[in-house]
């Protein structure tokens, strides 16, 4: 897992694991925002096993599943309101990380989060 810090309330990484929570916990992390449809390919962790293992240490998790390539007005929106909601700061994450960032970088030029 390697971790990019975007803003001071968000950073993004590549897939995690169940295992990887005591590691976000540890990094003071206090929300999840999962930018990964299930079943992108064999053997990715599914998001309910993550959800169970997050909200068990406490943090608030969201499934925002993104297709690669194909990020919606509706979806930049949905990302910048549950920035807005979630309390901070947040860890996002998708396949790369890349989804995750394209969406920031989308709602911070809408204007809809700031850096």
């Amino acid at each position: 897992m390697n971790i990019k810090q975007l803003s001071h309330d968000l950073s993004v990484t590549s897939q995690i694991s169940v295992q990887d929570i005591a590691g976000i916990k540890a990094a003071n992390f206090r929300a999840i925002i999962c930018n990964r449809p299930d079943g992108e390919i064999f053997g990715q962790a599914k998001f309910r096993d993550i959800e169970a293992a997050a909200k068990g240490a406490g943090f608030e998790i969201l499934h925002q599943p993104v297709t690669p390539g194909r990020i919606s007005a509706g979806d930049v929106e949905t990302f910048a309101v549950a920035l807005t909601e979630l309390p901070k700061p947040v860890l996002a994450f998708c396949a790369s990380g890349n989804r995750s960032e394209a969406l920031w970088t989308r709602a911070q030029a809408r204007g809809l989060v700031s850096s």
